[in-house]
């Protein structure tokens, strides 16, 4: 068996491949780089494979913290093993894979063979992000998850101008005092998001087939907008949250049958 964990921010991933190359277990834990994450997350996926850490083959890390996990073989970037983790769950039928993370957000122009051509990461605003949304739904008095539902109620548009998280925050606080309702200031905010990442698009270029990773891939409201945004038919990968974590695991595969 082999492994591949990424850790990030906020959130920990793991992914188990067996000698046929097939996914026998994933797991995802909501604790990041710093935490126990990490460890629950590995932990949980072996026991879903029914076997111990020390039958692992090989195991590679990716993701913000993957420099701080001794355990593993080999560390990788999260672009290398995002752009071969979506390849490999979409047959390599993927040019350009749009990223959501909590705290970043990556465009990666892919080859047919899940390499790496070119590549924008938005890794110093909060803007286009997880954490913009989680910021948004703060205000609204919601859940994260409940966001996209709202977002599809929404009769109006209320543009939020603002690109700067904190800034954004304030002006729909502004917006609902001013009788903007909840519903339309959400499908605002995953405009604001959808034009953010569309602007990241332009200047890394794009080309069919479009496939969305991340937990941002979970928001069915947000993968339509970025869809609308782009006039370019977007699709979520297959097991979205855990796509660098299964690229690792693909690495940690090809590291022993080269």
């Amino acid at each position: 068996m082999y492994a591949g964990i990424d850790i990030g921010s906020s959130s920990s991933k793991v992914a188990i491949l067996n000698e046929e190359k097939e996914i026998v277990a994933i797991d995802v834990i909501n604790l990041g780089a710093g935490t126990g994450g990490p460890e629950d997350a590995m932990n949980a996926a072996l026991a879903k494979a029914g076997i111990t850490f020390d039958e692992l083959k090989y195991v590679v890390a990716t993701g913000y913290g993957r420099i701080a996990y001794k355990q593993a073989n080999k560390q990788i970037t999260e672009i290398s093993c995002h752009a071969r983790g979506v390849s490999f769950l979409t047959d390599n039928r993927v040019s350009t894979i749009i990223d959501i993370g909590g705290q970043d957000a990556k465009i990666i122009r892919v080859d047919e063979n899940g390499n790496v051509k070119n590549f924008i990461m938005n890794e110093k605003c909060a803007a286009g992000t997880g954490r913009f949304l989680e910021v948004m739904a703060r205000v609204l008095g919601c859940g994260i998850s409940d966001l996209s539902e709202m977002a599809d109620r929404a009769t109006e548009d209320i543009p939020i101008s603002s690109v700067c998280t904190v800034f954004a925050e304030s002006e729909v606080i502004s917006r609902l005092a001013t009788g903007a309702t909840t519903v339309d200031v959400a499908k605002g905010a995953h405009k604001a998001v959808a034009k953010r990442i569309a602007g990241m698009c332009a200047r890394v270029g794009i080309a069919p087939v479009v496939v969305m990773s991340g937990g941002g891939a979970l928001n069915e409201n947000l993968v339509k907008m970025i869809q609308e945004e782009l006039a370019e038919e977007v699709t979520a990968s297959p097991y979205p949250q855990a796509a660098g974590a299964i690229g690792a695991a693909v690495y940690a595969y090809e590291q022993i049958n080269k």
